[in-house]
C-alpha cells in the first residue's frame, strides 16, 4: 500500500479516536464533590432547631401547644410513652441521634399542617431526608402503638354497645356502625397511569370507615386506588368479604322493643346510594319520585349515616395534611392517614372520656383491625331478604318508631 495512503488512514483513525474521547465525555456528568458532612446552619439545630427553641417556649403555654400538636402537652408526653420505644435511636461515634420527642414533635407537625418535608427541615434544621425517614417511622410506630388500645377489633359485645349508641343517640335501632368513603388527594405517582384518577378528576387514596356513634372509627381501610367507587372498595376488602360471609361476629337478629310483632331484625351499617344494599347493610331508597314513607326512611338513615361525614370532618380539620395535595409515595401517604386516624381516637377517648377496650388476646396469625387486600366478590344485586328487611324498618320508622319532630322534617 503507498505510504501516502497509509498515513491519511492514519490521521482519519486519530480523528474518530479523538472525537469518541469527546463524545464519551461529553456523556459523563462531573462528579459532584461533597462540601460538607453536615451543613453548617444544620448543626446548630440543638441550639437553634424549632423543638429546642419554640416548642420549648410552647410549654409553658398550654393554649399554644393545644394549637401547634392538636394535643396538650400532658397527651403529648403520653404518646411519647407510648411510642418513644418505638422510635429511639442509638447515638453513634460519627454523630448523635435525634431524641425521640423531636421525631415524634416533627411527625405530628407533619401531619397537623400538611408542609412540605423542605419547609420542616428548615424550621428544624435537620435534612430534609431525615424527615422523610421520620415521618414514615415515626406514622408506622404510631399505629403500631394504639392500634390495639384505641382501634382494637369489635367483638360481640362492642358492637351491641355500638348498637345501643345509635339507638339513644340517633333513634336508630340495631345499627352497629356508618360505613363511608374518603378520597385522600394525592401527587399522581409514577408509572400509575388511571389507577388513582378519581371522579373528581384528582389522583387520590380511598379511606373506607366505620364510624360508631361517638364519631370513632372503628375499622379502616386505606389504600384503596382513587378510580373505585365506594361499593367497589368494599367489595375488594377483607371488611366487605367478612360483611358478605358472616365472620364479623355480629350480634344475632335481635327483635326492637316495641314492636315485637315485626319479628327479630339483623343488626346493620348505614351507608350512602354507593353501596349496595346486602343483609347487614342498609342504604336509602333510590330516585327522587318516593312515597312519603320511604323518604321518611332515607332521612332516619341518613341521619344517623351523617356521623360518618362529621367524623371525616373532623379528622381532616384536626390533621390538616388531609386538606393538602400529599406529595409523598401512596405507601408513607397510607402510613400516615391510619396513624391520623388512630391519633383521632385517641385523643376523642379523652375527650368524651370513655376509657379503651382492653383487647382480648388474639393468635399472632389474627388479622389486625385494618382492612387488607382480598378477592374480588360477586355483582351488588340485593337479595329478597335484604330487601324485605329495608322495607320492614322503613315501617318501623313510619309506625311506632316515628319521632315527633319527622313529620316536620320530610
Amino acid at each position: 500500500m503507498d505510504a501516502g495512503v497509509v498515513a491519511r488512514v492514519s490521521r482519519v483513525t486519530r480523528v474518530c479516536a479523538r472525537l469518541h474521547l469527546v463524545y464519551t465525555l461529553s456523556r459523563m456528568r462531573p462528579c459532584s464533590v461533597r462540601r460538607f458532612w453536615v451543613h453548617p446552619i444544620l448543626r446548630k439545630h440543638l441550639q437553634r432547631g424549632e423543638y429546642h427553641l419554640l416548642v420549648q417556649e410552647l410549654r409553658l403555654d398550654d393554649r399554644l401547644f393545644q394549637r401547634y400538636f392538636r394535643m396538650s402537652k400532658e397527651v403529648f408526653d403520653e404518646l411519647l410513652g407510648k411510642v418513644g420505644p418505638l422510635i429511639t435511636k442509638v447515638d453513634t461515634h460519627l454523630r448523635m441521634s435525634i431524641g425521640p420527642a423531636e421525631r415524634l414533635a416533627i411527625c405530628l407537625r407533619y401531619l397537623a399542617t400538611g408542609d412540605s418535608y423542605a419547609t420542616i427541615a428548615f424550621s428544624y434544621r435537620v435534612g430534609r431526608s431525615t424527615v422523610a425517614v421520620i415521618v414514615k417511622e415515626v406514622a408506622g410506630a404510631i399505629w403500631t402503638a394504639l392500634v390495639e388500645e384505641c382501634m382494637p377489633v369489635p367483638q360481640v359485645e362492642d358492637w351491641r354497645a355500638i348498637a345501643a349508641g345509635f339507638q339513644e343517640r340517633w333513634e336508630f335501632p340495631n345499627c352497629v356502625g356508618a360505613i363511608d368513603g374518603k378520597h385522600v388527594v394525592i401527587q399522581a405517582p409514577a408509572n400509575a397511569g388511571s389507577l388513582y384518577f378519581n371522579y373528581k378528576s384528582t389522583h387520590s387514596l380511598v379511606l373506607l370507615a366505620v364510624v360508631d356513634a361517638e364519631y370513632l372509627f372503628r375499622v379502616v381501610d386505606v389504600g384503596g386506588f382513587g378510580r373505585s367507587s365506594d361499593s367497589g372498595s368494599l367489595r375488594n376488602s377483607a371488611f366487605g368479604e367478612s360483611l358478605r360471609d358472616g365472620s364479623l361476629q355480629l350480634p344475632p337478629d335481635t327483635v326492637i322493643a316495641g314492636s315485637e310483632r315485626r319479628g327479630p331484625l339483623p343488626h346493620v351499617f348505614v351507608g350512602d346510594e354507593a353501596f349496595p344494599l346486602l343483609d347487614n347493610l342498609l342504604r336509602p331508597f333510590p330516585g327522587r319520585h318516593l312515597t312519603r314513607e320511604r323518604r321518611l326512611f332515607n332521612y332516619r338513615l341518613s341521619r344517623a349515616r351523617l356521623v360518618v361525614e362529621c367524623a371525616f370532618g373532623i379528622l381532616s380539620t384536626q390533621w390538616r395534611m388531609l386538606r393538602r395535595v400529599i406529595t409523598t409515595s401512596p405507601e408513607v401517604t397510607e402510613l400516615c392517614v391510619k396513624a391520623a386516624c388512630v391519633l383521632h381516637n385517641f385523643l376523642r377517648r379523652k375527650t368524651i372520656d370513655m376509657p379503651s377496650r382492653t383487647p382480648i388476646a388474639r393468635s399472632t396469625d389474627e388479622v389486625t383491625p385494618t382492612l387488607c387486600d382480598a378477592p374480588r366478590m360477586g355483582s351488588n344485586n340485593a337479595t329478597r331478604r335484604s330487601i324485605q328487611q329495608r322495607e320492614t324498618f322503613c315501617s318501623y320508622f313510619n309506625e311506632e318508631g316515628a319521632v315527633r319532630w319527622q313529620a316536620n322534617v320530610v
